[in-house]
């Protein structure tokens, strides 16, 4: 299940707030209306687009709206529940057969789970499932890849553009050195593009490929444990082997959490009992 990931927007504003205080501090609300200028804005997306156009096809520059929206969406993982899953698929497939899970998959909303289980169903063996489902998980890593090629080369565009920008404001002030009094406004014009540029690659596109890149980590390591976890279903484990394989994917503080939880379940089946 998506939610909003809340932590994409409130770093991109809280960088850009530290950005106009700093200016603020030094030279009050006129110093950062003098942070505006329009060509210099035009000089560094103009070029940025027009580069990565060259770079890339119509079908990945498609892409890159999709992929700069996944930054602000993230995908609920919980890991202790997934576990829980196959160890309840594993008890009812030991008890009443494989095919009995069928049943059980119209609750299960993620269809990678839904294939694997289903391959399990068809009686596929445990290494082509393996094979398949791998071909999947990097398929998957191919597409996310291509994807995040685009914002990685965007940063590295946007500090370029941002400098040619500033050439050619110091060209057309070298050009008319006969007034100096225009030297240093024009001299700090030409600089706002090299600033653009760098806020553009540093607060927004090289973050956002970083976190695109641990999502797709996170979502490789989800999809490795439900591998193990179909399975281990397909093949009879015992549940309780399975629970420890799949356990080992848990991290310390989860591990101590779930113990927890299964010393809180049996106190309250002794309450019960008694």
């Amino acid at each position: 299940m998506k939610r909003k990931d809340l932590l994409t927007p409130i770093g991109i504003g809280l960088g850009a707030t530290m950005i106009l205080l700093g200016i603020y501090f030094n030279s009050g609300f006129g110093g950062v209306s003098s942070f505006i200028q329009v060509s210099s804005i035009v000089v560094v997306i103009g070029g940025l687009v027009g580069a990565l156009l060259i770079n890339f096809s119509v079908v990945e520059m498609k892409m890159f709206g999709k992929v700069m929206k996944e930054a602000f969406h993230s995908q609920n993982y919980n890991l202790r529940e997934l576990i829980q899953l196959f160890i309840q698929l594993s008890e009812k497939a030991r008890r009443e057969g494989l095919l009995a899970l069928e049943s059980e998959m119209d609750d299960v909303d993620d269809p990678f789970i839904k294939k694997g289980v289903y391959l399990a169903i068809d009686g596929i063996e445990p290494e082509v499932i393996n094979e398949i489902m791998n071909a999947e998980i990097a398929a998957m890593e191919e597409r996310h890849q291509k994807g995040r090629n685009v914002v990685e080369k965007a940063g590295e565009y946007a500090p370029a553009w941002g400098m040619i920008g500033t050439l050619i404001g110091l060209v057309l002030m070298l050009n008319n050195l006969e007034t100096p009094e225009t030297i240093g406004p024009s001299m700090a014009i030409a600089l706002l593009t090299t600033f653009y540029g760098m806020v553009l690659a540093n607060l927004v596109f090289i973050p956002i490929a970083g976190k695109l890149y641990s999502r797709t980590e996170q979502e490789v390591f989800m999809k490795q444990i439900i591998v193990e976890g179909v399975i281990g279903v397909q093949s009879g484990q015992n549940p309780k082997i399975l629970e420890e394989k799949l356990s080992a994917f848990l991290s310390t503080e989860e591990l101590k959490l779930n113990e927890k939880e299964e010393e809180e379940e049996m106190i309250g089946e002794t309450v019960n009992e008694s």
